[in-house]
């Protein structure tokens, strides 16, 4: 296991952590959130020992092996396949090891060589890291490419290959999404569903974190701490500690009041003396309740939408490409206001290029484009963030935007977006000092920031929350949904799409159609489409195919027979729910009543027939309770049974 032992880490006068103390046990996978800066990534690199603490142990088993996803790739002659195929130390031992007893002539080496080669399973390796290429969206041709040959992004994603690669006991990711589309974002779920060793998860995605985690570890005010079950159930947990954190603090700050007004007003009176000096020291050994505070520090909205024309915009008949290259053709759309389009499709399909067409950054090859008088489309990307100038400040760019804007105006609404001042504060993005220095989800807030001040009354959104922390992503998800104008959003964020989408279109085969289902529906037909690619490579004969279609049919079979066994369960649980609602505002009112003194007048004693009944109704009311509670737990965990089976 993993062990914290009174831990304090800082990073030169900062302290991020202290006085940690916690174990993470094998096999947990932990999801690790937190602020900006509140040490995230200072904690990985302690457990990958760049760092070491300031004060206190962290303990592991010494023959764990670590992996984690490197920031950086050389521009080597490599094939992509040996790329990720070196993510496997142990293999890559053991061949290096077996070249030299075979130069070496030595028989007896050689033998045993081998039989680590199949105890390690190397002969199955090379298929394993084209499962995790092909899983990553490389076409099976990339195998062979050298690494020099890809972009950054791809760069990126033969790294997380490479991780993924090592037969690790503990796996470090880092915001693994960042360059991922939403398919590859599905497929990497159920990778790490199924990884075996020890999960430490950075991410800003609320659905990814809820699929992969079992746990989730949040660092805030210098404290480490560990909490059970999903993000969403962290996100209920921490709410429920905050509120009691707020009445504790409120009460005590009443508490604190009452004291100091008695020291005021009998310290001098010498008849009150000892007891006033005894309220002071009592003031000062008080542990001081420190107040809850979650707020964000962003807070923006859209303007309201110049008037727009109706159809914004119009594709009949449509193609488009990149040279002689067609990605898309027979495109039929059409954008009134209001629409709230989500863009669907494998990677490499076309969604981007779509965007594009739209944002006129391209043009159609055949077909016809009709655009609405009064249109003003505002378009995101993430090469937008070039466009920034690096000497200028976001206050600057403000200006050469809207130069006939009022300062404070300016200034109020950078600060929405949490650039604020010069950034003295250590919280806040500094408004008035250059971007170039800026991380990559401080340039996409302020592209962001610059989108909506010019009132488009068409957004065309293509990736908009990469690099964006979970508030930013909450605030921009909150505004979207208050746009009043159309939208067309590509993301590998469920949550934005969910949130901020009407109706979907998918792009597959070159092609542009409405997708008849919701997101769920979507993993689903990713799912048939990867198992039919897998069928047509692997050459599979007539009666292979029919086994697979019979195995798909008892697997239905399975999954409607464990719907038939869990939905009476569910509806049970409701059932359950819906009493204990019941019961538990009866009980309150009760127990109000019976603590109310008016109650117990000459009229109604405590020995009253009255009152007799209400302790009677009382009792009956907390058996009632503790009945159904253990009813419900039973009956929870045998639905969390049904969901491991």
């Amino acid at each position: 296991m993993i062990r914290f032992r009174n831990l304090r880490l800082a990073r030169g006068a900062r302290v991020l952590i202290d006085g940690v103390s916690l174990q993470l046990f094998p096999g947990w996978k932990v999801g690790l959130t937190g602020a900006n800066g509140s040490g995230k990534s200072s904690l990985f690199a302690l457990l990958r020992g760049q760092l070491l603490p300031d004060r206190g142990d962290l303990e592991w088993p010494s023959g764990w092996t670590i992996a984690h996803v490197a920031q950086e790739t050389p521009s080597l002659p490599q094939a992509a396949i040996e790329y990720v195929l070196d993510g496997d130390a142990g293999l890559r031992r053991v061949e290096t090891d077996l070249a030299h007893a075979e130069a070496a002539h030595d028989g007896v080496r050689i033998a045993e060589l081998h039989t680590s080669l199949q105890e390690i399973g190397a002969y199955a390796a090379r298929s394993r890291a084209a499962a995790l290429l092909d899983g990553l969206g490389f076409a099976s041709a990339d195998a062979g490419r050298p690494v020099a040959g890809f972009s950054g992004g791809w760069r990126m994603r033969l790294n997380l290959a490479q991780a993924l690669m090592c037969r690790s006991d503990l796996l470090l990711l880092d915001e693994p999404t960042n360059h991922l589309d939403l398919d590859t974002v599905i497929w990497l779920e159920q990778w790490l569903r199924d990884y075996r060793g020890t999960l430490l998860l950075v991410s800003h995605d609320r659905e990814f974190l809820d699929a992969c985690v079992d746990h989730v570890a949040h660092i805030e005010q210098e404290q480490l701490t560990l909490y059970n079950g999903t993000y969403t159930d962290f996100e209920r947990q921490r709410g429920e500690r905050l509120a009691q954190q707020m009445a504790l603090f409120e009460r005590q700050q009443r508490e604190i009041a009452h004291m100091e007004d008695y020291i005021r007003r009998f310290r001098a009176k010498a008849t009150k003396a000892r007891q006033a000096q005894s309220r002071i020291k009592a003031l000062e050994r008080m542990e001081r309740i420190s107040a809850a505070h979650v707020d964000t520090p962003f807070s923006f909205s859209f303007h309201p939408t110049p008037a727009a024309p109706d159809p914004l915009l119009q594709i009949e008949k449509g193609a488009t490409g990149y040279g002689e290259k067609t990605v898309l053709e027979g495109i039929e759309l059409v954008l009134r206001p209001g629409d709230r389009v989500g863009l669907l499709g494998r990677n490499g399909a076309g969604k981007s290029t779509l965007i594009k067409l739209l944002a006129g950054q391209i043009t159609l090859t055949a077909g016809s484009k009709h655009e609405g008088r009064g249109l003003s489309a505002g378009y995101f990307a993430q090469h937008q963030l070039e466009i920034l100038r690096p000497e200028e400040s976001p206050f600057q760019h403000m200006m050469r935007l809207s130069p006939m804007s009022r300062e404070q105006d300016m200034r109020d609404y950078l600060g929405g977006f949490d650039f604020r001042g010069d950034g003295r504060d250590g919280r806040s993005t500094p408004a008035t000092t250059a971007c170039g220095p800026f991380s990559g989800g401080e340039k996409s807030r302020l592209a962001l920031a610059l989108l909506i001040w010019q009132r488009p009354n068409l957004l065309l959104l293509d990736e908009p929350a990469n690099h964006l922390d979970m508030e930013m992503r909450y605030a921009l998800m909150c505004a979207l949904q208050e746009y009043d104008g159309a939208m067309v959003l590509v993301s590998h964020d469920r949550a934005l799409l969910r949130a901020c989408c009407d109706r979907l279109l998918l792009i597959d085969g070159g092609r542009l159609r409405p997708f008849d289902g919701d997101l769920d529906d979507y993993r689903d037909w990713l799912a048939e489409q990867r198992a039919r690619r897998e069928e047509g490579s692997a050459g599979a004969t007539l009666a292979g195919r029919e086994t697979r279609r019979t195995d798909r049919a008892q697997a239905e079979a399975e999954r409607q027979t464990l719907f038939a066994v869990r939905r009476p369960l569910v509806k049970e649980i409701e059932q359950i729910e819906k009493k204990l609602s019941g019961w538990t505002g009866e009980k309150k009112l009760l127990e109000a009543r019976l603590a109310d003194p008016a109650f117990y007048s000459t009229s109604n004693g405590a020995g009253s027939a009255r009152l007799q009944e209400l302790l009677k109704r009382q009792a009956a009311l907390q058996g009632w309770i503790e009945e159904a509670e253990c009813r419900w737990v039973t009956l929870s965990e045998r639905l969390e049974g049904l969901a491991r089976e």
